[in-house]
């Protein structure tokens, strides 16, 4: 089976490569969605979350925006959430491959949006895909979400990698600054070539 790794910084139109995939069959571990499980009803992050950073959950579920508060501008608290997120989100990762291998898939992608920053050893991916568009068109997607501010942005991006370091490190650039049609093209031309090997 092969595993491809789906990654970009925020507003650079993973989700929207991450679709084209889905669309074409190949089966997506989504490590955002991942994470949103864990934190919600009855999921395995609410009770270690609760110990870590008290007052950050309430009726059974982590409330992000007060655990958000709780980690911003503190490097060591960042470091204690992602000790207790990191490892489940790899168990949840693991149980993925397991059945998508039992099933006799042929390719899955990892979507990850900081594959680069939390040091994944990157020999776990046959592939690994980079999602990029201009630095201008990224503002302006991620500045129409609601509930963004200017400065929020500005400490997600602090926190991630470079676009251009990203690149840098890609196997295959999916460029979405142009049209959502011209990135799904791309998409299908790269799965249809490994289809065809």
């Amino acid at each position: 089976m092969k595993i491809w790794g789906l990654t970009g910084s925020i507003g650079m139109g993973k989700s929207t490569a991450a679709g084209a995939f889905r669309r074409l069959g190949v089966p997506i571990f989504d490590a955002d969605a991942a994470v949103h499980a864990l934190q919600s009803r009855g999921g395995r992050a609410v009770r270690p979350i609760e110990r870590a950073f008290p007052g950050t959950t309430g009726e059974g579920i982590v409330i992000r925006e007060r655990l958000r508060q709780a980690v911003l501008g503190d490097p060591a608290a960042l470091k204690r959430l992602e000790a207790i997120m990191h490892p489940l989100v790899r168990d949840e990762q693991k149980r993925f491959l397991g059945r998508e291998r039992g099933r006799g898939t042929r390719l899955v992608v990892l979507d990850i949006p900081l594959l680069f920053e939390t040091r994944r050893d990157l020999s776990e991916f046959d592939l690994i895909v980079v999602v990029s568009a201009p630095a201008a068109v990224q503002r302006k997607r991620v500045l129409a979400r609601r509930g963004m501010t200017a400065e929020r942005l500005t400490a997600i991006l602090a926190r991630q990698m470079p676009d251009a370091e990203k690149r840098r490190r890609a196997d295959v650039i999916i460029r979405t600054g142009l049209s959502r049609r011209y990135a799904e093209a791309a998409v299908r031309r790269l799965v249809r070539r490994l289809r065809d090997a």
